[in-house]
């Protein structure tokens, strides 16, 4: 085999383009995987976080490794009429971006409803979170935003084991930021509402790709860090003298703290009490 590639000067400079473009693609799956993680108990977030991102490299790896039914995704499965009376042909490829896309846009509608106008104090299994469900719904995530990664990969470098080399490096860092992004998120509520915001924005951006309609990436990350920036200054001009707004909270993670406290919720009628008459002194 010709390794020659190795020492080319252009192949290192794609290797580190495209570390750096999967650290941008795969933020928007750290924020995810941050804000679900944020549902469980404190002592399991980390570890919900962590196999959240190795789940993500596995699927990478296993769509790099597949490349052949990559491109198969890309044939039409059928046409639908669109404006001007012109037809556009559905792929496998556009049905995932759009399915991701509307699970992403009722996930994040369905979290922002929840963290502001939640019920407080009812246990059922909608708001209870479970290890489980929350990596079920981190799975189904990274298959969308693996699928967006591995074809920007496949388009910039032509060595498959470039290409799973800088998934893996990009991987272990996103292992180290995802702890103190979700820190951070966690513990400033503004911040967690434009993550959330952030996904709707990249929910829509899904959908109108999978129907052909291209919104340049540029102008998408602009915008989120425009927002980000504003929310910064916000944050530096407001300091510390104001508390900040505590989220509505998983039921289930107040039960297991007052549990792990030992303390036992009752709600006890109150107690009528007679006040006694002051008598005078004589």
């Amino acid at each position: 085999m010709d390794f020659s590639w190795i020492s080319s000067p252009e192949t290192w400079i794609a290797f580190v383009t495209l570390i750096a473009l999967e650290l941008v693609l795969g933020v928007d799956n750290v924020i995810f995987i941050s804000i679900l993680a944020g549902k469980l108990p404190v002592q399991d977030q980390q570890r919900a976080r962590t196999t959240g991102i190795l789940l993500a490299v596995v699927t990478r790896i296993l769509l790099l490794a597949s490349l052949s039914w990559i491109i198969s995704l890309e044939e039409p499965f059928f046409y639908i009429p669109w404006l001007g009376g012109e037809e556009i042909g559905i792929s496998g490829r556009d049905l995932i971006l759009i399915i991701g896309g509307i699970f992403l846009l009722w996930k994040s509608t369905h979290e922002i409803h929840d963290k502001l106008e939640g019920k407080e104090g009812h246990a059922s299994a909608k708001v209870a979170a479970t290890f489980a469900s929350v990596i079920i719904q981190i799975m189904l995530l990274d298959i969308v935003f693996s699928l967006d990664s591995v074809i920007t990969a496949v388009g910039m470098v032509d060595h498959i084991e470039i290409m799973i080399a800088a998934v893996i490096i990009a991987a272990l860092v996103m292992v180290f930021i995802a702890g103190p992004l979700g820190g951070f998120v966690e513990k400033h509520p503004t911040i967690k509402i434009l993550a959330l915001s952030f996904l709707l924005l990249i929910g829509f951006t899904l959908i109108v790709e999978g129907l052909h309609q291209h919104i340049p990436k540029g102008y998408v990350y602009f915008a989120m860090g425009f927002s980000v920036m504003v929310e910064m200054i916000n944050l530096r001009v407001r300091g510390t003298p104001v508390e900040p707004v505590n989220l509505r909270t998983p039921y289930a993670t107040d039960v297991l703290e007052l549990q792990s406290a030992g303390v036992t919720a009752k709600v006890s009628p109150a107690k009528k009490t007679k006040s006694k008459p002051k008598t005078k002194k004589k």
